[in-house]
């Protein structure tokens, strides 16, 4: 994200920081934030990247799977090579760097075009930071991982690859716990290829004819939420620790039957309830109270597929001051104490049984920074500068959703 100083100074106590894709895997699991999809006959990538279109974009997957259908499969596997060769060009010729490249991620349709698209584009893969395998299941998962340790070794490339968990087996509820357990198997054996699992509660609900409503979030279908809670039982243990991101948000449209649940408090205490409209408008008060419900049930990192969903998520990742002294106050007691009342006299902070939570905490701080303790996600999003767009922007970006 880029800020004037005097702006970043009003809103923030810790600055969010930068990073690219040669940062430890601890940092880039934690980077993710909101990544955007599109289909890989989407026109214009390389220029959307070269320009730095979308200034807080932080990760993107160009899509081979859903996105794209059976027609036009073969035209857009040209194409994925022909946008990975171009950047790659840009790069070798020092017209873009690494550090001005988001997280790039291709997500592939089978192990077969995996292989062929590892095969072909070769070096050219420096520019990538990795590959989304779908549907993935135990048997399947480790070829992925197979073929990927192959081009890393073969290419002398730094790439990750990040299983989605969509299939029936881990939806169905007899075959749920052998099937994630039998999953946890193989991410271990490449945990250090693992950048995040993801969970693609479309395909999920596809499976039932279940579709959540704009007004509604994922942990309202019961079905899901029951099967996300034996996700992040299994796969974000301590032992493991690995960063699980939470569904697609899948809504732009302007028709609500419910109550808005975006609170006017924090737009009102700042004047500026006109914002809080103009985000209700946009009916993207769903996707704030979901990204709240993951922060709040340990998962992190958001798959979007509009780009205006991109500084809603970044603005809710930023830590709040309040957090940020609890887990700095945790970790600095750490074998001295066993309870400390909080700085703010509102909580119990204790050592051992918050030290993770601590840990995690600070980790984001890391990246998404920490407001000052008078600002919140409202301070953000109501800075223009900071995360607005522009009308011939907003248009783009309708443009742009419009051929998904």
């Amino acid at each position: 994200m880029q800020y004037f100083a005097t702006e970043a100074e009003t809103i923030f106590y810790q600055q969010p920081r930068t990073f690219t894709k040669l940062d430890s895997p601890d940092i880039l699991s934690y980077a993710l934030g909101a990544t955007l999809y599109m289909p890989a006959s989407m026109p214009n990538i390389i220029e959307m990247v070269q320009s730095q279109k979308y200034q807080d974009l932080k990760s993107f997957v160009i899509d081979l799977e859903d996105a794209v259908g059976d027609a036009e499969l073969t035209s857009c596997e040209e194409k994925i090579i022909e946008d990975i060769s171009a950047l790659y060009t840009l790069y070798v010729h020092n017209e873009i760097l690494l550090e001005d490249l988001p997280l790039l991620f291709i997500r592939v349709r089978s192990i077969e075009q995996f292989r062929l698209l590892t095969s072909v584009l070769g070096k050219q893969q420096e520019v990538l930071t990795g590959y989304v395998f779908p549907k993935f299941t135990a048997r399947q998962g480790a070829a992925y991982f197979e073929i990927l340790e192959q081009t890393i070794e073969q290419h002398q490339l730094t790439l990750y690859g990040m299983p989605i968990l969509e299939s029936r087996d881990i939806l169905y509820k007899e075959s749920r716990m052998e099937a994630l357990f039998a999953i946890r198997d193989v991410l271990r054996q490449y945990r250090k290829r693992v950048l995040n699992v993801r969970i693609g509660a479309t395909d999920f609900c596809g499976i039932y004819g279940i579709r959540r409503r704009v007004d509604s979030t994922i942990y309202d279908i019961a079905v899901i939420r029951d099967c996300i809670a034996d996700i992040v039982n299994i796969l974000g243990r301590e032992e493991d620790d690995f960063v699980i991101s939470g569904p697609v948000w899948e809504y732009f449209s302007n028709e609500r039957v419910l109550k808005p649940t975006l609170r006017a408090t924090p737009f009102s205490e700042k004047g500026a309830l006109y914002a809080r409209k103009a985000l209700l408008d946009d009916y993207l008060d769903g996707l704030m109270k979901e990204v709240i419900l993951d922060r709040q049930n340990g998962i992190l990192g958001k798959t979007i597929i509009h780009p205006s969903h991109i500084r809603i998520v970044h603005a809710l990742y930023v830590v709040s001051y309040e957090e940020y002294v609890d887990a700095t106050s945790i970790i600095d007691n750490e074998g001295q104490k066993g309870v400390l009342k909080s700085h703010y006299a509102n909580k119990m902070n204790e050592m051992k049984p918050h030290m993770r939570w601590a840990q995690k905490v600070l980790r984001q701080a890391h990246i998404y920074g920490v407001y000052n303790e008078s600002a919140d996600f409202a301070s953000l999003l109501l800075n223009a500068s900071v995360g607005g767009s522009t009308d011939d922007e907003a248009q783009q970006q309708d443009e742009h959703y419009s051929r998904l």
